[in-house]
């Protein structure tokens, strides 16, 4: 089987400003969630089959951008993998808030973060 694309995410310094940028620029509604320090579930209108998304703050020590998440069945295993191909482990396995799974976090070789996402 192959590893989807199951989720983006976009980071900012002002996420309130990248929220109401992205909804009006594609027309995305923006759920934004202050229990989870203003952080929005996407919904791009596109329907069920649709990849999903989240706008948020950016993470002390992160920096701002853009990341994609890849659906796999084992967090644990992929991490493995990656380390094995030159990567870099950066954020363990980690339970998602309001049951939404498991995620982690890789860095390729070149530097780029990766999203998991169980």
């Amino acid at each position: 089987m192959g590893a989807p694309v199951a989720f983006f995410e976009v980071t900012s310094p002002d996420h309130e400003r990248a929220q109401r940028f992205y909804a009006q620029l594609f027309g995305w509604q923006v759920a934004a969630d202050e229990e989870m320090g203003g952080y929005g579930l996407v919904d791009t209108g596109a329907g069920d089959g649709a990849i999903g998304g989240g706008i948020g703050p950016v993470e002390e020590g992160d920096a701002p951008g853009v990341r994609v998440y890849v659906r796999v069945d084992d967090l644990e295993q992929q991490l493995r993998r990656a380390e094995q191909l030159g990567g870099t482990a950066l954020v363990p396995p980690t339970e998602l808030p309001g049951g939404f799974g498991r995620f982690a976090l890789l860095a390729d070789p070149d530097g780029n973060t990766v999203g998991l996402w169980a």
